[in-house]
């Protein structure tokens, strides 16, 4: 098996729920050794959340793999301790509290820099560390209506939608991990320091927003929702079947929008002067749709539609669900699922690791961990005596 790229890189896991688990996980998978700091009582509320399995979320299973579980009450002068103890010889650490709550705990950047000058710090927030919203609490729903894709996404004139998932949480956490590996470059292969990485939720939503700010600010346009059409470049969208069904054509190249009108039995359209390009098409989006709805809706089922369009070179596809994702043998063919046995002993599949490197996969080390299951493993390798832990656990700050 290749070396993990992480391997050696200790990562010291504050955050609950979503945004900084999902950068530690991210980091995991590729080989670094987190350590997942957990209140007693309940734990992460992940573990509580969605669909349960004899009382654990499958969720965890997948956003916990390959971590360490400690149980430790961050409330209590010597839990705060422990983190510092554990800070000493950490590599990074990553929280997603809102702004404050570290510093009350005495586990401020500018403290743990001091004790570890080589530590990177991840902090994950709604609003960022600084401005005048930053001591606000902020999820993914409420960044996505910031950053300014909740207003674009449903249909016109109808409420905003979601897309039924905890986007925000997961870009961000995916910025934060970039940031973490910009800042070990930095720190290893340029003779650097530490440095605290701030990743605003909103931030990173805001980031994905393409020509949005650059149309407001040039001409003064504001884009609206469109529904399942690709605002601006056409055609793209998604057109009716006679099953009731939708089908995804993406035919707004110029030579694919050619193959797509002759397809479709329309070479007028594909030889008409005016839609050789993107802006002369989407001034007739509306016409150029009804054509190819027209067509959707003339066949007799989606299979021999898309068959079609595939010998056409048509980007196209179905929407699939979930189910569609277990069963389809691309995914599988890719690895793209991977399975793993919960604690619970119930077979939980899930996301494999992305994105694929050749040299260095990555790989999962162990399944999710049960609440505290390294509490005294973890502490006894950071030079705590088995009768400080027992008394620590006593005392209510272990669990």
């Amino acid at each position: 098996m290749s070396s993990q790229i992480l391997a050696g890189i200790r990562v010291i896991e504050l955050g609950q729920l979503i945004a900084g688990p999902f950068a530690a996980k991210t980091l995991a998978d590729f080989g670094a050794d987190v350590i997942k700091i957990e209140p007693p009582g309940l734990g992460d509320p992940l573990r509580k959340w969605r669909l349960l399995h004899e009382g654990t979320s499958v969720w965890w299973e997948a956003q916990s793999r390959s971590k360490k579980s400690v149980c430790v009450d961050l409330r209590q002068q010597e839990g705060q301790d422990i983190v510092r103890e554990l800070a000493r010889d950490a590599d990074v650490l990553i929280e997603n509290f809102r702004p404050g709550t570290m510093e009350k705990w005495g586990l401020s950047w500018e403290t743990l820099h001091e004790l570890n000058p080589r530590l990177i710090m991840l902090r994950i927030s709604g609003y960022g560390q600084t401005g005048p919203r930053a001591s606000e609490p902020g999820f993914a729903a409420i960044g996505e209506a910031f950053a300014g894709i909740r207003y674009l996404n449903g249909e016109p004139g109808r409420a905003p939608v979601r897309a039924g998932l905890s986007l925000g949480d997961t870009i961000a956490g995916l910025h934060g991990a970039l940031g973490v590996l910009l800042a070990l470059y930095q720190r290893d292969a340029r003779g650097g320091t530490g440095q605290m990485i701030d990743a605003a939720l909103y931030e990173s939503l805001f980031n994905l927003t393409e020509s949005l700010l650059p149309e407001y600010s040039a001409f003064g346009v504001v884009r609206e929702p469109a529904g399942a059409a690709l605002p601006g470049i056409a055609p793209s969208n998604a057109y009716r079947c006679r099953d009731g069904s939708y089908v995804l054509i993406a035919g707004n190249g110029d030579t694919i929008f050619q193959r797509l009108m002759h397809c479709i039995g329309r070479p007028d359209l594909a030889n008409d002067p005016e839609l050789a390009h993107n802006d002369g098409r989407v001034a007739r989006v509306q016409e150029i749709d009804a054509a190819i709805e027209a067509w959707t809706m003339e066949q007799s089922d989606i299979d021999s539609m898309l068959e079609q369009l595939k010998a056409a070179r048509v980007p196209s596809g179905r929407i699939y669900s979930v189910r569609e994702i277990a069963d389809d043998p691309h995914y599988r063919a890719r690895d793209a699922i991977t399975r793993l046995q919960a604690a619970s002993g119930i077979e939980v599949e899930m996301p494999a690791i992305f994105p694929k490197l050749s040299g260095n996969p990555g790989a999962i080390a162990h399944r999710a961990p049960t609440l505290g299951e390294h509490t005294d493993a973890v502490l006894q390798e950071a030079g705590f005596d088995a009768a400080t832990i027992a008394d620590l656990r006593r005392r209510g700050i272990l669990a």
